[in-house]
């Protein structure tokens, strides 16, 4: 089975890609949707992040969410903690995923395909790409983030230019370029 990667910044339509795969019958593994499941469904997790964070991270049993973004974010020791934590397990789980599929291919969706290693577990790289400023108007209509903020958080996200050097194939999701027909030539690519 032929294993690809779906990457791109804040706002250059991932998702979109990953819902038109879903709607074309393709199955998509969305890390950070998986990602929050394992942190709360995993008792392995649960207690590797208790021990780092505080046992006081799970409020009943739940992760909470805002408590651990207070003590991670802002620190890159903590952030690379957490990421040591929750990295490796999801890419675990998404390997078992993959592997239980009677399909000859199947996508995961992540904003970090590099940084979390997953690139190491696929075949190719979908890079999907947008203008800076749509993408800041993308993020900002979705989420009231002024365009200060959405800016530092692309910051703090590989650069488009770096993530392009390593794709496969760019999508270009501009609003102008037709993405169904560029998925679609992309899929008889594979065939």
């Amino acid at each position: 089975m032929r294993r690809i990667g779906i990457t791109g910044g804040i706002g250059s339509g991932k998702s979109v890609v990953s819902h038109l795969l879903r709607v074309m019958g393709y199955p998509v593994y969305d890390t950070d949707t998986e990602a929050k499941r394992l942190m709360n469904a995993s008792p392995e997790l649960k207690r590797q992040i208790a021990e780092a964070f505080g046992s006081d991270i799970y409020a009943q049993g739940t992760l909470d969410r805002a408590l651990l973004a207070s003590r991670v974010f802002g620190n890159p020791e903590r952030i690379a903690r957490l990421n040591s934590i929750v990295h490796p397990a999801v890419r675990l789980d998404f390997d078992r995923w993959a592997s239980a599929l009677n399909t000859p291919l199947c996508f995961v969706e992540s904003a970090i395909l590099y940084d979390s290693g997953f690139d190491q577990l696929v075949d190719d790289v979908w890079v999907v790409t947008a203008p800076e400023a749509l993408r800041i108007k993308r993020v900002g209509d979705r989420s009231g983030l002024a365009p200060d903020e959405v800016r530092r958080r692309m910051a703090a996200q590989l650069s488009d230019s770096e993530i392009q050097q390593r794709a496969s194939h760019i999508i270009r999701n501009d609003g102008n370029t037709s993405l169904i027909g560029k998925v679609l030539s992309l899929l008889r690519r594979q065939e």
